[in-house]
């Protein structure tokens, strides 16, 4: 099946030095098991494998061990979405069974087939990477609306080349790069022989006319030089129109024959290839492009609104990250700790394989809801740090009512007390006024009744 290579040939000292990465990237997976130091690890491995064994015994080692954890995953795929349990209409309609299928299948092809199969692994990357997808699903969201304007293209292009076959036709000239073959010459020197000789290449007794004479010699001519007629036939030209047409960037005007003014069709063949310019190049292809590009900036537009709002919005209950602005827990420690989706998914699965006869009261009421697939056990836009915040804050804005309305009543104590005051001493002025008022009354009028006398 293979032809076995032998191990290629290094030198030791980067012989050494992938040893020593292959030792230093295990002690690395073993003691901080993390996704760079393993990718780390199988590529110096490989390239240690290719420099021992050689390429294509590395190629099949690696897809027997792709081909068995395919197998695997496969088989744990088809029992967790219970595929088979479904009927064969969901397991045809399902298309991730569907493509780990097709990887399976091609990844045997490539192990017990040919190994040049492996390259059509390289699709997966289209799969997992959401960028490269959307690239593919600019064309097939929208495929009816482009499908319908290819089809108006493809009607374009067959009506001009109904105008081209009945009109235009001496105009199809193109070159063409023949190879090299003895057939054509000894062809074309036997055409000379007929046409020196009088007689017609069909093979008729008679002599020929002289515009059959004619027709062989143009013939001759095209098949001595590097130039082809292609519309003498309604098909030819359709596939001119379409093959060379709508792959030039002026239309199918830049691949004909360069007409001179004094021809009588001049004026129609410049309307011919002006009209052909616009409607088909300018208009019709433009119209295929914008749907493309419109649909992949709505993708990606998507894309963004979707990550947005994985980034500021709490998976579990919904809330946003200016919900939690100004609060006691930050957004961050909330979707950590309070509302951590992971913490969720372990309590479901831990209520899936629990018996049912220890379960606690809330594992009860959560097993009812998972099984009428109601989610109304989540706390949606609620949070108890939040809840805790408000009362905390109710409770710091009553305190500090009662401190301003303590010090407001001591403050009108004061003002009670300073007016008593005022008022005690008003009064006290107002009896040493009526005191000296009444001392100094007497003698006043004493002095007033001895004066008649």
């Amino acid at each position: 099946m293979f032809s076995w290579v032998p191990a290629g040939i290094i030198e030791p000292r980067l012989s050494l030095l992938l040893w020593l990465g292959v030792l230093a990237s295990l002690v690395i997976v073993v003691i901080m098991p993390q996704p760079l130091g393993i990718r780390t690890l199988v590529i110096l491995t490989i390239l240690r494998l290719i420099f021992s064994v050689g390429l294509e015994p590395t190629l099949f080692l690696l897809g027997a061990f792709n081909v068995c954890n395919k197998l695997i995953f496969l088989v744990s795929f088809v029992g967790n979405r219970g595929t088979f349990t479904r009927g064969y209409r969901a397991m045809v309609l399902d298309f991730e069974f569907l493509y780990h299928l097709i990887y399976l299948i091609i990844c045997c092809l490539g192990v017990f087939g040919h190994v040049f199969f492996y390259s059509l692994l390289l699709f997966d990357l289209v799969y997992r990477e959401e960028t490269l997808l959307n690239v593919i699903k600019s064309v097939t969201r929208n495929g009816r609306s482009i499908v319908l304007t290819a089809v108006l293209a493809l009607i374009l292009v067959y009506l001009f080349s109904i105008v081209g076959y009945i009109f235009f036709k001496d105009d199809f000239i193109l070159e063409v790069d023949r190879l090299p073959n003895t057939t054509l010459k000894s062809g074309g020197s036997l055409t000379g022989e007929f046409i020196s000789g009088g007689m017609c290449p069909g093979g008729g007794e008679g002599n020929c006319t002289s515009g059959q004479l004619q027709e062989t010699v143009s013939e001759a001519e095209f098949e001595a030089s590097d130039v082809e007629r292609t519309c003498d036939s309604l098909l030819m030209c359709i596939v001119t129109v379409l093959s060379h047409g709508l792959r030039s960037g002026g239309g199918v005007g830049d691949v004909l024959r360069k007409p001179s003014k004094q021809e009588p069709l001049f004026a129609a063949r410049v309307v011919y290839d002006l009209l052909f310019f616009f409607m088909v190049i300018i208009i019709v292809l433009n119209l295929i492009f914008g749907v493309i590009i419109d649909t992949f900036a709505d993708l990606r537009s998507e894309k963004q609104k979707k990550e947005e709002v994985l980034k500021t919005t709490c998976f579990i209950c919904g809330l946003e990250r200016d919900k939690f602005d100004n609060k006691t827990v930050t957004f961050e420690e909330h979707i950590k700790e309070e509302h951590n989706m992971w913490h969720y998914l372990f309590f479901i699965v831990l209520v899936k394989v629990k018996d049912s006869t220890e379960y606690t009261g809330p594992e009860s009421y959560v097993a009812e809801m998972i099984k009428e697939h109601n989610l109304d056990w989540f706390p949606r836009m609620r949070a108890m740090s939040l809840v805790s915040s408000d009362a905390e804050g109710e409770q710091n804005e009553i305190r500090s009512l009662q401190e301003k309305l303590e010090s407001t009543m001591r403050l009108v104590c004061n003002l009670s007390g300073q007016l008593t005051e005022l008022k005690e001493q008003m009064t006290e002025q107002r009896k040493q006024k009526q005191r000296i008022g009444l001392l100094g009354h007497p003698p006043h009028m004493n002095h007033n009744a001895q004066q008649p006398a």
